[in-house]
């Protein structure tokens, strides 16, 4: 294998992460909005929630065909489904409806991203794999911080539907990328009916379980953000709903390829713990601020927090999972990941109840869960289960 992750095919990978990660977060910015025209504003809870329950449903399910089928087929499955949903949200019309299209939207991150990382583990060194998880994470970052802010401007200048088609644009793009890249899975097998059915060893890895604990703690905050953060900047006087997003994700970029590559040095529980800290102080900024500036500086550091944790989990779960069983291995972590932010999403959705008094008590409970999993990290380290370098 090369020693560098600089080749065509993980470019090509990075590429396609970016538009795919535009493509659906795109329209979160505009969706709370949309759902209270539909007469379902009590139900913004659910606009995250109802996404991660099928993307998380899903996980097991991609992770075995991730190791059976290949790695690309999974990742186009998601995307076709972004293509999809971007051409039906304008043809809803009611609450019930809008629920039932973001549940079908959560298919799309419960298949791509398991057969992207899966993808990663194939094409990168042993040594270079933080330093890779961070680069596709920054490009995953990028998507994330240009989709926001791309379709809330879209938003401000033509009819939403134009907002939803350009969703759809960026998913078909990611799907032409990776059509024109090489799989890696080495035995491949034809897609079958029967692949679909799993026994209770192929649903969760025990081996991975301790960065997926660490996830499911802090992403609980990025639930609670993606589904509060709208109405806290419509609040605060902020025109652009997407300005948030822009300042954590861009935050995150700057430090996710430096991350990644310093948990390779000095090891994976150092480097989330210093991350569980910072998703701590980003909660109690963003939720307790009183002006403009401060909520936009919380979301700076809350992408330092994003950025330093996200590719040292991925790291980590590649490190502890057996070979042939890496798409199981990061199905499990992507399912700790879905369950945070749906709980996140769902339980903060109820506590604000479109209250904006409320939204201090929604995002301290995301920082207490943080501050759990730093202990958490503590405890594994004076029980010298986790290794300094993995």
């Amino acid at each position: 294998m090369n020693n560098s992750i600089y080749t065509l095919q993980f470019g090509l990978l990075c590429l396609s992460t970016f538009l795919f990660f535009s493509s659906f977060n795109m329209i979160i910015p505009e969706l709370p909005a949309f759902l209270e025209n539909l007469g379902g504003g009590e139900y913004k809870g659910f606009i995250i929630g109802l996404f991660t329950v099928t993307a998380g449903l899903s996980r097991p399910f991609s992770g075995k065909l991730t190791d059976t089928i290949g790695r690309i087929p999974v990742m186009v499955f998601g995307a076709v489904v972004c293509v999809l949903c971007g051409f039906l949200y304008p043809l809803v019309l009611t609450v019930a409806g809008f629920l039932a299209l973001r549940l079908l939207h959560g298919f799309s991150t419960g298949f791509t991203p398991t057969g992207s990382s899966a993808y990663i583990s194939d094409v990168v060194p042993l040594n270079k794999r933080g330093e890779a998880m961070g680069f596709v994470g920054l490009c995953s970052s990028l998507g994330m911080a240009c989709g926001p802010f791309i379709g809330s401007s879209l938003a401000r200048v033509a009819p939403l539907e134009w907002v939803f088609w350009s969703s759809s644009a960026a998913a078909l793009l990611s799907i032409v990328i990776l059509a024109g890249m090489k799989e890696t899975l080495a035995e491949k097998q034809s897609f079958r009916l029967s692949l679909l059915k799993l026994n209770r060893h192929e649903i969760l890895e025990p081996r991975v379980m301790p960065p997926s604990v660490v996830l499911l703690l802090t992403t609980y905050s990025l639930g609670t953000v993606l589904t509060l953060v709208p109405d806290l900047s419509d609040s605060l006087g902020i025109a652009n709903r997407g300005l948030y997003f822009l300042c954590f994700t861009l935050a995150s970029v700057s430090v996710r390829f430096f991350a990644g590559r310093f948990s390779d040095t000095i090891g994976r529980a150092p480097v989330l713990k210093a991350g569980a800290l910072l998703y701590v102080a980003a909660m109690c900024l963003t939720g307790f601020a009183w002006r403009p500036e401060v909520f936009l500086f919380g979301g700076i550091i809350f992408g330092f927090a994003a950025g330093i944790n996200s590719p040292t989990a991925f790291a980590w779960a590649i490190d502890l999972s057996q070979e042939g069983q890496r798409g199981r291995g990061l199905a499990t972590l992507y399912i700790s990941l879905e369950v945070g932010i749906g709980l996140g999403a769902l339980l903060s959705g109820w506590v604000y109840a479109n209250k904006v008094e409320n939204i201090s008590t929604a995002f301290a409970t995301g920082a207490i869960l943080a501050a759990a999993a730093w202990v958490y990290l503590h405890w594994l380290q004076r029980r010298h289960r986790v290794q300094s370098v993995q």
